[in-house]
């Protein structure tokens, strides 16, 4: 990490969240940037597949964000285990008010693998129920929403939070339009857009 700072690059982690503090705050030290932390979902059910609670990983966000880490939250949303809408509500909520409306939350579609059938976990994730979860992301209040692993989905992208302009177009991993101005506003109203790193 110290190496690629002095590089001027950016250090990113995608985590299940399960550290100690003292751990995180070493890895900030050394240069961690951003993290992008799986919330599976809500006690009890979801201790039943992973074997361990979900407070952690919300305490290890918590932290993260009052370092000055820029964090997003990333949902993978399997049916039968983590689909109840409220659920979601509380997810969404949680993010919202705890940390932050302009904390990023990713849901993503599910695709049975590898020890799928043994746990019953068949059943790819509905678009629709994205959608659901998208709309309720938006209601709790959170400015950026979004659905992943649906390739050329619109709610993929990212929209002003005030006026709603499309501001960055994707397709999957490919960013393919960047319509940010003035140093990350938006160019239809002016709002001031949260993200880090450089837009080349």
């Amino acid at each position: 990490m110290k190496l690629a700072r002095a590089k001027g690059l950016y250090n990113t982690y995608v985590t299940n969240g399960y550290m100690t503090k003292e751990a995180l705050l070493m890895l900030y030290e050394a240069g961690l940037d951003a993290m992008n932390i799986d919330i599976k979902g809500c006690s009890p059910r979801v201790n039943k597949f992973i074997g361990a609670p979900v407070e952690p990983v919300w305490e290890t966000a918590k932290y993260a964000i009052s370092l000055g880490i820029h964090v997003e939250i990333t949902t993978l949303l399997i049916p039968g285990v983590n689909d109840d809408i409220k659920c979601l509500e509380y997810i969404a909520k949680r993010v919202a008010i705890e940390l932050g409306d302009d904390v990023p939350w990713h849901i993503t579609r599910y695709f049975p693998q590898y020890k799928a059938k043994k746990y019953g976990l068949i059943h790819i994730t509905p678009i629709e129920l994205l959608e659901k979860a998208y709309s309720i992301g938006k209601k709790a209040g959170l400015k950026y929403v979004y659905i992943g692993n649906v390739p050329g989905h619109r709610l993929e992208n990212t929209y002003c939070p005030n006026c709603g302009e499309l501001l960055i177009k994707r397709y999957i991993f490919d960013i393919t339009r960047i319509n940010i101005v003035n140093h990350y506003e938006c160019p239809k109203c002016s709002t001031k857009i949260k993200i880090i790193g450089e837009i080349v």
